[in-house]
């Protein structure tokens, strides 16, 4: 594992960094472009830039395509490999709930951002309601969630756990 440099927060909020620059550059050109919202991610390992994304929600009519998202897909792709163990993620703003968990599946050393959840929500982008629904009980959430068939689903899990040539993840 690389050596750790710890700076305080402060510190770190005011420090030039030439891979954040390229993320801020990107969500920029993505909104003067009309390709997407002001969002955008560079994916970096050993100092290099091995992929950047931007907000594609709506010129590719997809939700999921976040710019977290987008890049953590490239980057993999690049790499041959479903992890981004060694390297680090700069994105434009602090990722949602949907990206979050797509950043703790990739694994990546670290995460930067730029703007907070909360420049995000006074832009017109706020997801706190999505905090807000996911402690709420299954049923009570604006979109039920409904458990069914779970006997029949963990055949699934069983076939897993037999499974003596998976690749664990």
């Amino acid at each position: 594992m690389g050596e750790y440099v710890w700076l305080r927060p402060a510190a770190l909020a005011t420090m030039q960094n030439p891979f954040m620059a390229r993320a801020i550059e990107l969500s920029i050109e993505n909104v003067r472009s009309g390709r997407g919202g002001p969002f955008a991610a560079v994916v970096v390992k050993d100092g290099k830039v091995i992929a950047e994304g931007s907000n594609r929600v709506t010129s590719t009519n997809d939700p999921t395509a976040h710019a977290e998202v987008m890049a953590i897909r490239e980057a993999c792709r690049k790499l041959g490999f479903f992890e981004l163990a060694g390297c680090e993620i700069y994105t434009s703003c602090e990722p949602c709930p949907m990206c979050m968990g797509a950043i703790y599946w990739a694994r990546p050393d670290r995460v930067y951002f730029g703007n907070t959840a909360a420049d995000a929500a006074e832009a017109g982008f706020d997801d706190s309601f999505i905090y807000k629904e996911l402690a709420q009980p299954h049923v009570e959430r604006k979109i039920p969630l409904i458990p069914m068939m779970r006997d029949e689903a963990l055949e699934g899990f069983r076939a897993w756990v037999r499974k003596s040539d998976k690749v664990p993840y």
